[in-house]
């Protein structure tokens, strides 16, 4: 057999990026995370957003960065704060800034992916119950319809809401995130608007672009047991499974939400209502059950001793785990996907190389068994404001390192490797060889 020295992905395959508004704009002061900034105690040593990335103002120079990199495709998100300051009121010159970057990004050949919602809530809407109000729907509804009739000449890729089960357990779960509440109750009530309101959206776009092709991003973990021999670490498993994984993914392709020890509850407006579906990839954790954590559900997660992990609580760097994740979502939902996040928090770049070559490689893997996947955003383009995380060191994700004081930009060597991967559409053996030559013998043999 010959030995293979390349691993090339099809000539249509979207190589891009990832940002999301509040993290790079800057200057965002009318939605709950400027809010949650502003009270203390969610982000790391009380830092404020401020001025980010500056990209309100200097997104361009980043788009040709993209550009010189050889990407072809960029998920970008739209503030809703920004485009509806109050109910039912546009902002215009915000709506043009918006279409002005998307123009830009196509004028040097990057195909546009916006994402609808990316976390943020404005205040009003905040002050009126967020997403536990039954109204949202309508309110989501509406500022959907008026950013696709102004957008929608330029865009036809778009995101509905990213990560919802990251949004909704950490807010509603475990409170680290605004509201900062604990209450499964609310939880629920929160997935079912979700559903409702991914749907409404889902129907608006199509009703306006008949031709747009509409999805979500979701979070996707890797969960095993933490003991594999004990049955209740696999009960827990499968719990954690369903409720993060499938709960809303199941209410938006079959129209039902089933909630465990609640009854069924359908929801027909949202059935089918995926043109595709994202996959954020990042890690796998290790779950066991534990009768005394009855503020997890009697789950406890985390990672196996002597695993290679990210920083703080981040869980076990695992490659295969996104080749098996994308096998078991196409078996279940037998949906075209995206991997619209995948990266990791490494601030001086030395895991990041390594790490993309070999998800990368479990992703071509994937591929070659006939799983379709259409592109590929690294999480993230730039380093950026990281939610609860804020400007923490350890927490930098960016293929571009950013300098928050002077907002000067410097190519990191995880940077150059993606450049490269991206020119040439693959992973070659001259360039594991030249970036990560320690991976030469997995990927290509002795």
């Amino acid at each position: 057999m010959k030995q293979q020295n390349e691993f090339m992905f099809p000539s249509e395959f979207r190589w891009g990026t990832a940002t999301s508004s509040h993290q790079v704009e800057g200057n965002l002061t009318n939605n709950d995370w400027w809010l949650a900034e502003q009270t203390g105690g969610y982000i790391f040593e009380n830092q404020l957003s401020g001025q980010a990335c500056d990209w309100w103002n200097r997104a361009e120079e980043d788009f040709d960065r993209m550009a010189a990199m050889g990407q072809n495709a960029h998920r970008l998100s739209i503030e809703w704060s920004r485009i509806e300051p109050r109910p039912g009121v546009w902002d215009t010159d915000a709506l043009d800034r918006y279409r002005q970057m998307i123009v830009g990004l196509r004028a040097r050949g990057i195909k546009p992916m916006v994402t609808l919602h990316h976390f943020t809530n404005p205040l009003w809407m905040v002050e009126q119950g967020g997403w536990e109000n039954d109204q949202v729907v309508g309110w989501f509804d509406r500022y959907v319809r008026k950013v696709v009739s102004t957008l929608g000449n330029d865009v036809d890729l778009w995101c509905t809401i990213n990560e919802p089960n990251v949004m909704i357990s950490q807010a509603y779960g475990v409170g680290r995130w605004p509201p900062g509440k604990r209450d499964f109750n609310a939880a629920i009530r929160v997935i079912w608007n979700v559903a409702r309101a991914h749907g409404a959206a889902y129907h608006a776009i199509h009703e306006i672009l008949p031709g747009a092709s509409v999805g979500l991003a979701a979070h996707l973990m890797k969960w095993q047991p933490g003991r594999p021999w004990l049955f209740f670490d696999w009960i827990a498993t499968n719990f954690m499974t369903h409720v993060f994984h499938h709960l809303l993914l199941g209410a938006i392709t079959e129209g039902v939400m089933r909630i465990p020890s609640k009854r069924v509850t359908n929801i027909p407006e949202a059935r089918r209502t995926l043109d595709w579906l994202g996959v954020n990839y990042y890690q796998r954790y290790r779950i066991r059950f534990n009768l005394r954590s009855s503020g997890t559900l009697f789950v406890d997660v985390g990672t196996k001793p002597g695993a290679i992990t990210g920083p703080g609580l981040w869980g076990e760097i695992h490659p295969q785990g996104l080749s098996d994740t994308l096998t078991i979502l196409w078996k279940r939902y037998r949906l075209p996907m995206y991997v619209t996040e995948n990266g990791i928090p490494d601030e001086h770049d030395i895991n990041r190389p390594g790490f993309i070559v070999t998800h990368l490689h479990q992703l071509w893997q994937a591929m070659s068994r006939q799983i379709p996947v259409l592109g590929y955003y690294y999480w993230s383009l730039l380093d950026n404001f990281e939610w609860t995380e804020g400007y923490n060191p350890s927490f930098r994700f960016g293929l571009i390192g950013v300098n928050f004081e002077t907002q000067e930009r410097h190519m990191r060597k995880s940077g150059e490797l993606y450049a490269d991967i991206c020119r040439r559409g693959g992973l070659a053996q001259q360039s594991i060889a030249q970036y990560t030559p320690e991976l030469l013998p997995l990927l290509f043999g002795a």
